[in-house]
C-alpha cells in the first residue's frame, strides 16, 4: 500500500487506461490489427477486455473505499449520498464528452462508457452497503437471470417492425427495442437503432461491477497475501471455463449485447490480470521482485492515479485533433491529426504498423501529461 492505496489496483487501472488509449486512437480505423478492434459481433478480442475491466476495478475500489470510510465512522446514508453525487458527476462528464465539440442536445448520444460506469456504481452502492457477500452473490445471479429472461423469452419488434423472440442479432434484441423506445435519436451514431451501452445490457454490466465488489471483499480477508493472489487466479480460471461453457450452450460471448457468457468470461480475465498485478506488487514474498515490478509497472501506476482525468482529456484531445484544420499548399484543408499521421505514413511501414505507431505515440503523449501531474502530486478526484 502507498498512502492507503492498493498499488496493484492502481497499476491494473493504469494498464486498462493505457489499453483503452491504444485501441481508441489508431492512425487509421481502416487499418487495425484484429486484436485492437472489437469483435464484429460474437466472439472477443483483447479490445473486449477493456470495458469489463473498468467495471471490475470500480467494484474493487468501491468495496475498499466504503469499507475504509465506514471504519472511519461514516454512516451508510452519508456514504450513499456521497456516492450518488460522484456518480452524477461521472455521468455528466461522459455526456459532456459526447456533446463535444458540437453541443447539440437534440442528437447527443446519451449512453456511453462513463455513463454506464456511473449508473452501475449508483445501483451497486446500496447493495454494497446493506447486503453481505452471500446476498451480493444472489444479486449477481438475479441480474443474470433477469437479463436472460428478457433476452430469450420476451417478443419484441425490430426496427422494421418484424417481431422476434430471443433473436440475438444487431438491432433485433430486447435491449435494442428498449433503447429505441426510450432513447430514440440519442443512440450510437454508427448503428442508430441500438447502442452497445444501452439500458438492458447494463444489468449484466452491473453484475460485473458486483463481481469486482466480491474480489475487493476477498482482498480484505484475514489471509496471507499469497493465498489471496492464488485464489484470485483460481477463481479467474473457473470463470473462464464457465464463460466458455455458456458461450457454447447458452448465449454467445458478445460485448455489444453484454451477454451472461461475456460478463463471466471477462470477469475471469479481470481476476487473472488483477491477480498477477496483486502478486507482483503486493503479495510476493520477494522484496526484489516487488521492487522490480514496481519500477517496471510505474507507468501503469502513474496512469492509474489520474485515470478519470486522463480518460476524459484523451477524448477531448482526440476530437480536437480532428477539429483543428491546417491549410495545405494546394489550399485544401486537413485536420491536425491527418497532418501528424501523414508524417508517420511517410515512414517505410505497413499501413497497420503506421496506424499502431500513431496510437502508441498518442499513448506516450498522454503518459507524459500523467507523469507531469504525478510529479507535481496533482491528483484529480471526483
Amino acid at each position: 500500500m502507498i498512502s492507503n492505496r492498493l498499488l496493484s489496483l492502481d497499476a491494473f487501472r493504469g494498464f486498462t487506461i493505457a489499453a483503452m488509449l491504444l485501441v481508441n486512437n489508431p492512425g487509421d480505423w481502416g487499418h487495425l490489427y484484429s486484436q485492437l478492434a472489437h469483435a464484429k459481433w460474437n466472439g472477443w478480442t483483447f479490445t473486449d477486455w477493456i470495458f469489463p475491466f473498468f467495471l471490475f476495478i470500480s467494484g474493487v475500489s468501491l468495496t475498499l473505499s466504503l469499507s475504509r470510510q465506514s471504519q472511519a465512522g461514516a454512516v451508510p446514508a452519508a456514504l450513499l449520498l456521497k456516492l450518488s453525487k460522484r456518480a452524477a458527476v461521472v455521468f455528466l462528464i461522459g455526456l459532456a464528452l459526447n456533446l463535444y465539440p458540437i453541443f447539440d442536445f437534440s442528437t447527443v448520444r446519451i449512453p456511453g462508457v462513463l455513463q454506464r460506469i456511473a449508473l452501475c456504481t449508483l445501483l451497486a452502492g446500496p447493495i454494497v452497503l446493506w447486503f453481505n457477500w452471500r446476498q451480493q452473490l444472489g444479486w449477481i445471479a438475479s441480474l443474470f437471470a433477469l437479463y436472460s429472461v428478457l433476452m430469450q423469452l420476451v417478443p419484441v419488434p425490430d426496427a422494421a417492425g418484424v417481431i422476434g423472440v430471443g433473436v440475438l442479432e444487431p438491432g433485433r434484441d430486447v435491449g435494442a427495442f428498449v433503447d429505441r423506445w426510450l432513447l430514440d435519436g440519442h443512440l450510437w451514431a454508427a448503428s442508430r437503432t441500438w447502442d452497445p451501452e444501452g439500458l438492458v445490457s447494463t444489468l449484466p454490466a452491473l453484475a460485473n461491477l458486483l463481481l469486482g465488489v466480491l474480489a475487493g471483499r476477498w482482498i480484505e480477508q484475514a489471509l496471507t497475501k499469497a493465498e489471496k493472489a492464488v485464489w484470485l487466479l483460481i477463481a479467474g480460471l473457473a470463470c473462464l471455463w464457465l464463460g466458455a461453457v455458456l458461450d457454447v450452450t447458452f448465449m454467445p460471448i458478445n460485448k455489444s449485447l453484454w451477454t451472461v457468457s461475456y460478463a463471466i468470461f471477462m470477469n475471469g480475465w479481470a481476476l487473472i490480470v488483477f491477480g498477477v498485478f496483486y502478486w507482483l506488487l503486493d503479495a510476493s514474498s520477494s522484496f526484489r521482485l516487488q521492487q522490480g515490478s514496481a519500477w517496471l509497472l510505474r507507468p501503469c501506476v502513474i496512469y492509474g492515479m489520474n485515470s478519470l482525468f486522463i480518460f476524459a482529456l484523451s477524448g477531448v484531445i482526440a476530437k480536437t485533433l480532428l477539429l483543428i484544420k491546417i491549410t495545405q499548399i494546394d489550399a485544401s484543408l486537413l485536420s491536425l491529426k491527418a497532418v501528424l499521421y501523414a508524417a508517420i505514413q511517410s515512414l517505410p511501414l505497413e499501413a497497420v504498423d503506421a496506424s499502431l505507431l500513431y496510437a502508441m505515440l498518442f499513448n506516450g503523449f498522454m503518459l507524459c501529461i500523467a507523469w507531469l501531474m504525478w510529479r507535481q502530486r496533482w491528483f484529480v478526484k471526483v
